[in-house]
Protein backbone atom coordinates (compact mmCIF):
# COMPACT_ATOMS: atom_id res chain seq x y z
CA UNK A 1 0.00 0.00 0.00
CA UNK A 2 1.34 3.49 -0.93
CA UNK A 3 2.43 5.56 2.16
CA UNK A 4 0.65 9.03 3.12
CA UNK A 5 3.47 10.41 1.85
CA UNK A 6 3.15 8.92 -1.40
CA UNK A 7 -0.14 9.56 -1.82
CA UNK A 8 0.28 13.60 -1.11
CA UNK A 9 3.29 13.60 -4.51
CA UNK A 10 0.27 12.12 -6.36
CA UNK A 11 -2.25 14.41 -5.66
CA UNK A 12 0.52 17.26 -6.08
CA UNK A 13 1.71 16.08 -9.68
CA UNK A 14 -2.38 15.47 -10.79
CA UNK A 15 -3.11 19.11 -9.73
CA UNK A 16 -0.43 20.24 -11.40
CA UNK A 17 -0.90 18.79 -14.67
CA UNK A 18 -4.49 19.91 -14.28
CA UNK A 19 -3.18 23.61 -13.17
CA UNK A 20 -0.80 23.13 -16.64
CA UNK A 21 -3.14 21.84 -18.77
CA UNK A 22 -5.53 24.33 -17.81
CA UNK A 23 -3.62 27.19 -18.27
CA UNK A 24 -2.58 25.79 -22.21
CA UNK A 25 -6.11 26.02 -23.01
CA UNK A 26 -6.14 29.47 -21.79
CA UNK A 27 -3.83 30.28 -23.85
CA UNK A 28 -4.82 28.44 -27.01
CA UNK A 29 -8.29 30.54 -26.57
CA UNK A 30 -6.32 33.63 -25.94
CA UNK A 31 -4.30 33.20 -29.37
CA UNK A 32 -7.44 32.41 -31.01
CA UNK A 33 -9.07 35.37 -29.86
CA UNK A 34 -5.62 36.80 -31.27
CA UNK A 35 -5.92 35.75 -34.48
CA UNK A 36 -9.48 36.48 -35.22
CA UNK A 37 -9.55 40.07 -34.19
CA UNK A 38 -6.37 39.91 -36.21
CA UNK A 39 -8.27 38.97 -39.11
CA UNK A 40 -10.71 41.38 -38.63
CA UNK A 41 -8.32 44.34 -38.46
CA UNK A 42 -6.92 42.87 -42.03
CA UNK A 43 -10.30 42.64 -43.58
CA UNK A 44 -10.97 46.03 -42.19
CA UNK A 45 -7.72 47.34 -43.80
CA UNK A 46 -8.19 45.99 -47.02
CA UNK A 47 -12.44 46.98 -47.50
CA UNK A 48 -10.70 50.77 -46.88
CA UNK A 49 -7.84 50.40 -49.31
CA UNK A 50 -10.32 49.07 -51.82
CA UNK A 51 -12.94 51.84 -51.35
CA UNK A 52 -10.07 54.49 -51.67
CA UNK A 53 -8.88 53.13 -55.00
CA UNK A 54 -12.49 52.82 -56.09
CA UNK A 55 -12.71 56.34 -55.08
CA UNK A 56 -9.28 57.94 -56.41
CA UNK A 57 -8.66 59.86 -59.74
CA UNK A 58 -4.93 58.59 -59.63
CA UNK A 59 -3.83 61.07 -57.13
CA UNK A 60 -4.65 64.23 -58.52
CA UNK A 61 -1.71 65.15 -60.52
CA UNK A 62 -2.52 64.82 -63.84
CA UNK A 63 -0.07 62.43 -64.65
CA UNK A 64 -0.51 59.41 -67.54
CA UNK A 65 1.77 57.71 -65.49
CA UNK A 66 0.59 55.80 -62.18
CA UNK A 67 -3.23 54.96 -62.42
CA UNK A 68 -4.78 57.88 -62.79
CA UNK A 69 -8.35 57.93 -65.67
CA UNK A 70 -6.89 56.02 -68.13
CA UNK A 71 -9.29 56.82 -70.48
CA UNK A 72 -9.14 60.85 -70.17
CA UNK A 73 -5.04 60.29 -69.75
CA UNK A 74 -5.54 58.37 -73.15
CA UNK A 75 -8.09 61.01 -74.90
CA UNK A 76 -5.24 63.88 -73.83
CA UNK A 77 -2.29 61.89 -74.61
CA UNK A 78 -2.66 58.76 -76.71
CA UNK A 79 -0.48 56.30 -76.92
CA UNK A 80 0.92 55.03 -80.65
CA UNK A 81 2.50 58.34 -81.91
CA UNK A 82 5.40 58.30 -84.61
CA UNK A 83 8.11 60.95 -84.79
CA UNK A 84 10.43 61.56 -87.22
CA UNK A 85 14.33 60.61 -87.01
CA UNK A 86 16.21 63.07 -84.94
CA UNK A 87 18.30 65.17 -88.04
CA UNK A 88 20.76 66.67 -85.05
CA UNK A 89 20.10 69.97 -86.56
CA UNK A 90 20.86 73.26 -84.91
CA UNK A 91 18.74 74.90 -83.09
CA UNK A 92 18.04 78.10 -84.87
CA UNK A 93 17.78 76.01 -88.06
CA UNK A 94 14.99 73.48 -86.56
CA UNK A 95 12.84 76.05 -85.59
CA UNK A 96 13.48 78.66 -88.82
CA UNK A 97 12.33 75.05 -90.62
CA UNK A 98 9.47 74.59 -88.75
CA UNK A 99 8.04 78.39 -88.78
CA UNK A 100 8.97 78.75 -84.80
CA UNK A 101 10.10 81.62 -82.89
CA UNK A 102 13.07 82.14 -80.27
CA UNK A 103 12.76 84.50 -77.43
CA UNK A 104 14.12 85.23 -74.71
CA UNK A 105 13.64 86.80 -71.49
CA UNK A 106 15.43 88.21 -68.47
CA UNK A 107 13.95 87.08 -65.34
CA UNK A 108 13.31 89.34 -62.32
CA UNK A 109 12.72 86.84 -59.21
CA UNK A 110 13.69 83.56 -58.01
CA UNK A 111 11.24 84.34 -54.93
CA UNK A 112 9.00 81.45 -53.57
CA UNK A 113 5.42 81.97 -52.92
CA UNK A 114 3.80 79.72 -50.32
CA UNK A 115 -0.27 79.99 -51.53
CA UNK A 116 -1.61 78.35 -54.88
CA UNK A 117 -3.56 80.47 -55.13
CA UNK A 118 -1.26 83.60 -55.38
CA UNK A 119 -1.73 85.27 -59.11
CA UNK A 120 1.69 86.17 -60.44
CA UNK A 121 2.19 88.02 -63.77
CA UNK A 122 4.83 86.54 -65.98
CA UNK A 123 6.38 88.40 -68.95
CA UNK A 124 6.32 85.54 -71.49
CA UNK A 125 3.43 83.28 -71.89
CA UNK A 126 3.96 80.10 -71.18
CA UNK A 127 6.05 81.76 -68.22
CA UNK A 128 9.47 80.87 -68.63
CA UNK A 129 11.13 82.26 -65.15
CA UNK A 130 10.06 84.37 -62.18
CA UNK A 131 8.32 84.02 -58.68
CA UNK A 132 7.09 80.39 -58.37
CA UNK A 133 5.52 78.14 -55.67
CA UNK A 134 7.50 76.81 -53.41
CA UNK A 135 6.78 73.02 -54.35
CA UNK A 136 7.96 72.19 -58.00
CA UNK A 137 6.10 69.85 -60.75
CA UNK A 138 7.25 66.75 -60.81
CA UNK A 139 9.13 65.38 -64.56
CA UNK A 140 5.92 63.52 -65.90
CA UNK A 141 3.29 63.82 -68.80
CA UNK A 142 0.50 65.22 -67.60
CA UNK A 143 -2.92 65.32 -69.27
CA UNK A 144 -4.01 67.92 -66.83
CA UNK A 145 -1.94 70.70 -66.15
CA UNK A 146 0.08 71.77 -62.49
CA UNK A 147 -0.03 75.28 -61.41
CA UNK A 148 1.67 77.36 -63.69
CA UNK A 149 3.71 78.29 -60.70
CA UNK A 150 4.85 74.84 -60.03
CA UNK A 151 5.98 74.58 -63.56
CA UNK A 152 8.26 77.70 -63.29
CA UNK A 153 9.96 75.83 -60.42
CA UNK A 154 10.70 72.97 -62.31
CA UNK A 155 12.14 74.77 -65.01
CA UNK A 156 14.65 76.78 -61.88
CA UNK A 157 15.45 73.20 -61.42
CA UNK A 158 16.34 73.38 -64.98
CA UNK A 159 13.67 71.27 -66.80
CA UNK A 160 12.25 71.82 -70.30
CA UNK A 161 8.44 71.77 -70.03
CA UNK A 162 6.49 71.24 -73.60
CA UNK A 163 3.23 72.86 -73.94
CA UNK A 164 0.50 72.34 -76.26
CA UNK A 165 -2.93 72.74 -76.86
CA UNK A 166 -5.52 70.30 -76.45
CA UNK A 167 -7.31 71.09 -79.50
CA UNK A 168 -4.66 69.74 -81.74
CA UNK A 169 -5.42 66.58 -83.57
CA UNK A 170 -5.05 63.26 -82.09
CA UNK A 171 -2.03 62.24 -84.33
CA UNK A 172 -0.50 65.05 -82.80
CA UNK A 173 -0.89 64.80 -79.56
CA UNK A 174 0.27 61.10 -80.22
CA UNK A 175 3.16 62.25 -81.60
CA UNK A 176 4.36 64.48 -79.09
CA UNK A 177 3.67 61.63 -76.62
CA UNK A 178 5.68 59.54 -77.92
CA UNK A 179 8.63 62.38 -78.29
CA UNK A 180 8.24 62.31 -74.68
CA UNK A 181 9.05 59.20 -74.27
CA UNK A 182 11.96 58.92 -76.21
CA UNK A 183 14.06 60.45 -73.86
CA UNK A 184 11.65 62.13 -70.43
CA UNK A 185 14.69 62.44 -68.56
CA UNK A 186 13.57 66.29 -66.59
CA UNK A 187 11.06 67.03 -68.81
CA UNK A 188 7.63 67.91 -68.45
CA UNK A 189 4.81 67.28 -71.18
CA UNK A 190 1.38 69.65 -70.58
CA UNK A 191 -1.28 70.87 -71.57
CA UNK A 192 -1.08 74.73 -72.41
CA UNK A 193 -3.72 76.57 -70.51
CA UNK A 194 -2.16 79.80 -70.25
CA UNK A 195 -3.78 80.86 -73.11
CA UNK A 196 -0.86 81.88 -75.45
CA UNK A 197 -1.14 82.13 -79.07
CA UNK A 198 1.03 79.02 -79.52
CA UNK A 199 -0.35 75.72 -81.10
CA UNK A 200 2.91 74.25 -79.36
CA UNK A 201 5.98 75.73 -77.61
CA UNK A 202 8.98 74.74 -75.22
CA UNK A 203 10.19 76.66 -72.32
CA UNK A 204 13.36 76.50 -70.11
CA UNK A 205 14.93 78.81 -67.52
CA UNK A 206 18.96 79.25 -68.31
CA UNK A 207 21.40 80.02 -64.92
CA UNK A 208 23.14 82.82 -67.11
CA UNK A 209 23.12 85.54 -65.97
CA UNK A 210 23.61 85.28 -62.24
CA UNK A 211 21.46 85.76 -59.91
CA UNK A 212 18.49 85.36 -61.62
CA UNK A 213 19.50 84.11 -64.79
CA UNK A 214 17.30 84.09 -68.50
CA UNK A 215 14.29 82.50 -69.42
CA UNK A 216 14.05 80.97 -72.95
CA UNK A 217 11.01 80.29 -75.19
CA UNK A 218 10.38 78.09 -78.15
CA UNK A 219 6.44 79.03 -79.81
CA UNK A 220 5.23 77.15 -82.81
CA UNK A 221 2.20 79.14 -84.01
CA UNK A 222 1.49 76.15 -86.17
CA UNK A 223 2.07 72.35 -85.48
CA UNK A 224 3.72 70.74 -88.05
CA UNK A 225 5.98 67.56 -88.13
CA UNK A 226 8.92 69.55 -88.15
CA UNK A 227 7.97 71.01 -84.76
CA UNK A 228 9.59 67.84 -83.31
CA UNK A 229 13.06 68.59 -84.91
CA UNK A 230 13.20 71.91 -83.13
CA UNK A 231 12.08 70.43 -79.52
CA UNK A 232 14.67 68.50 -79.78
CA UNK A 233 17.06 71.20 -80.20
CA UNK A 234 15.75 73.69 -77.97
CA UNK A 235 16.00 70.08 -75.24
CA UNK A 236 19.54 69.62 -76.06
CA UNK A 237 20.33 73.32 -75.95
CA UNK A 238 19.28 74.36 -72.22
CA UNK A 239 18.09 70.99 -70.72
CA UNK A 240 19.87 70.62 -67.19
CA UNK A 241 21.03 74.25 -67.24
CA UNK A 242 18.85 75.96 -64.79
CA UNK A 243 19.99 78.57 -61.94
CA UNK A 244 19.23 76.09 -59.33
CA UNK A 245 20.51 72.45 -60.85
CA UNK A 246 18.56 69.58 -59.04
CA UNK A 247 19.21 65.94 -59.94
Amino acid sequence: MASRKDQKENLRREREEREAASKAAARRRQMIGYAAGLAVAIVAIVVVVVLLAGGSNGGGDGKTQGGGDEQVAADVLPEGGTVPEPQSTPLIEAAQAAGCELRSFRADSRDHSEDIGEKVEYEANPPTSGRHYVTEAQDGAYEKAPDVKEIVHAQEHGRIVIWFKKDLPKASRAGLKALYDEDPFQMLLTPDETGSQYEVSATAWNRDPLELGTGRLLGCDKFSPEVFEAIRGFKDEHRSNGPEPVP
